[in-house]
């Protein structure tokens, strides 16, 4: 048994995981919930991408075995008062950021293993802390589950793919691949400088564009997220970062390995 966690407005990105999931001969299930307890801000929550009808469509072109799309009376038939321990992992950049973001993914995923009972969960990378959040919770509840992170797909012009891109005006859509741009230049420059001084390059060119306002950008050991300040700290260096393009928030990570 094969579980993709979508929270629906599917993309590529999406049908990457349902793939690896066939490729890995397993009975696909794909779940398209939009999760209320992993949003801190309401407004967010409400302008939050839903298209259930070609969701449906599109997985049925795709051959997935079986789609849950829950109702939120379904999923939290009474409010979900369970708190979760993944400290440090979820104090840091998205955790600091979103409080509670990290307890609400805890939440649905927990209760998505429960209902399902996965051999195997399937996850992009693209949601870099969430991924190493979601192992930690398979350790603390002793799921038997594997957790297979699959890489980031990305538009022709480098965008990762996230269900919020068809949120951004035409201009704003235009001036997103800047993000994975700078990125990119950072990984081939890390060789003449330091993780801080990366850092704050990154965080210079970012905040130097017009249209987009900086979060935060950390690099972080993959496993434990703590940030690193030389080279050496780490086997594999992540770059995680976080942006708000207009009223559109986007992530965005690239290994410097």
């Amino acid at each position: 048994m094969g579980l993709v966690p979508t929270m629906g407005a599917l993309h590529e990105g999406h049908l990457s995981l349902i793939h690896e999931a066939k490729k890995q001969k397993t009975y696909v299930v794909v779940s398209v919930f939009v999760n209320p307890t992993q949003f801190d801000d309401p407004a967010d929550l409400e302008s939050y991408p839903r298209n259930l009808e070609r969701d449906l469509e599109m997985l049925e072109r795709n051959h997935v075995d079986l789609v849950f799309a829950p109702t939120e009376k379904e999923m939290y038939p009474e409010p979900d008062q369970r708190t979760f321990n993944f400290s440090p992992l979820d104090k840091v950049m998205e955790g600091a950021f979103r409080p509670g973001h990290f307890n609400g993914v805890a939440q649905v995923v927990s209760k998505l293993f429960e209902i399902i009972s996965p051999d195997k969960a399937f996850f992009g990378q693209k949601d870099f802390q969430q991924l190493t959040i979601i192992k930690k919770l398979v350790e603390i509840q002793n799921y038997k589950v594997r957790v297979i992170g699959c890489p980031i797909i990305r538009e022709k012009d480098g965008l990762a793919m996230s269900s919020r891109n068809q949120l951004l005006t035409q201009k704003e859509r235009k001036e997103a691949p800047y993000i994975h741009k700078v990125l990119i230049e950072a990984k081939s420059e890390a060789k003449n400088y330091s993780p801080p001084e990366i850092k704050k390059i990154v965080s210079e060119r970012i905040t130097n564009h017009p249209l987009i306002d900086l979060e935060y950008f950390e690099i972080v050991d993959d496993k434990n997220l703590e940030p690193i300040y030389t080279w050496k700290d780490t086997i594999n260096p992540v770059g995680c970062i976080a942006v708000k393009l207009g009223q559109v928030r986007l992530i965005d990570n690239i290994y410097f390995a």
